[in-house]
């Protein structure tokens, strides 16, 4: 599910890939207005399968991550507001969701960007972050 997802640099929000044209993407908005616009190549676009957070042993993909704040949060909507939040109640929030992240290399705004996307996601019933993966898991079984 992930792999669809979208960021892009200096526009707000998630974006889910619709279709790829020559030198741009074709990308409809998740929140409630599904307006479609294209991305061209100069944009930085990346998939959220493509992200990863830092830990003081190696990288943990960001599914992840987003799994560990689904069950920490039950499901719901995280309660922390990052607008009003300090960093320190920032990475206290975010040392329970992934207790070795390394406190050097993951920024406050990035933690805040994760709780953004973990709500959008959320929000517009996306919660479903390892599915894909393990019935591309099944597939590849099969093939072989």
């Amino acid at each position: 599910m992930l792999k669809t997802i979208l960021s892009i640099s200096g526009k707000p929000g998630l974006y889910k890939l619709i279709s790829q044209g020559k030198n741009m993407l074709i990308v409809e908005s998740i929140s409630a207005d599904k307006k479609r616009i294209p991305a061209y190549g100069n944009e930085k676009v990346i998939s959220l399968a493509d992200i990863a957070m830092y830990t003081n042993d190696s990288e943990v993909p960001l599914k992840e991550v987003l799994v560990s704040v689904l069950k920490k949060e039950n499901g719901e909507l995280v309660s922390l507001d990052t607008k009003k939040s300090t960093g320190d109640q920032l990475r206290a929030y975010f040392a329970e969701v992934l207790p070795d992240f390394d406190r050097d290399r993951v920024y406050v705004t990035d933690i805040k960007k994760l709780i953004s996307w973990y709500n959008i996601l959320v929000t517009n019933g996306i919660t479903d972050f390892e599915a894909e993966e393990a019935t591309e898991e099944v597939a590849e079984s099969e093939a072989e």
